[in-house]
């Protein structure tokens, strides 16, 4: 079965926001529903050339910014 672009995107509303870290790093996150109840999610920090990301095959859309930014607090926390 085909699916037409604008179905496909209609059902990817798309998340973008920037937050500073209580030790004032700026972190980019990003995060984008899928079809199916996925996600797609990225961090990255200021400065910096790594973006941590994480795809959801199973999420319960749509997350909310803190579930988002809880995904990647382990590795933000790292200096």
């Amino acid at each position: 079965m085909l699916i037409s672009r604008d179905r496909i995107e209609a059902k990817m509303p798309d998340q973008e926001w920037i937050k500073t870290l209580e030790d004032g790093r700026k972190v980019k996150f990003i995060y984008q529903q899928l079809p199916q109840d996925g996600a797609f999610m990225t961090a990255q920090l200021a400065g910096n050339e790594v973006v941590y990301s994480v795809v959801l095959t199973e999420a319960r859309n749509p997350l909310s910014r803190k579930d988002v930014e809880n995904r990647f607090k382990g590795e933000l926390s790292k200096k």
